[in-house]
């Protein structure tokens, strides 16, 4: 089973056993929704309730009712099943994404070296031409992404080289 990382619990809220979520995933209507699993010190739990507040994705858990009964949660990564998650067609998981090779315009390729967040709303991979380090913003419209061949696929004037 593989686990991928979806935020971290916080803090709780109320009395009620409400636990605050820190995410930046970007697909959390995929994850955070009612009668959903979510792993927490890989253990499944059932999510009872939803709502964004703020900067927390806000759950309760079919478990517990009151707060005394989740601080035992407080700190705690929180996963979900990558089986459980359900992409689009164009979606797809910065984890898989840098298994991909970058495709130049003549038909050369490169191992990604990360992906990083450049801002709230981009994203930028980072790859090696020859002895330079190569990026490109994934926001670009320019690039095409080629989940079946796992491949990116971009001109190389829209490839910044240090």
């Amino acid at each position: 089973m593989e686990k991928i990382y979806i935020g971290k619990i916080v803090s709780t809220h109320g009395i009620k056993g409400e636990l605050k979520i820190i995410s930046d995933f970007p697909y959390k209507e995929k994850v955070f929704y009612k009668d959903n699993y979510l792993l927490i010190d890989n253990k499944r739990y059932q999510i009872r309730t939803y709502r964004y507040h703020k900067i927390y994705d806000m759950i309760t858990l079919d478990e517990y009712k009151n707060i005394n009964e989740v601080e035992h949660l407080l700190n705690k990564k929180v996963y979900i099943n990558k089986d459980d998650l359900i992409l689009d067609g164009d979606e797809i998981l910065d984890s898989d994404l840098i298994k991909f090779k970058v495709f130049l315009q003549d038909d050369t390729f490169y191992d990604i070296i990360e992906i990083f967040k450049a801002s709230p709303t981009n994203k930028v991979v980072r790859f090696k031409i020859d002895d330079k380090i190569a990026m490109f913003p994934l926001n670009n419209k320019n690039i095409k992404i080629d989940k079946k061949r796992k491949g990116i696929y971009l001109n190389k004037e829209d490839v910044i080289i240090i």
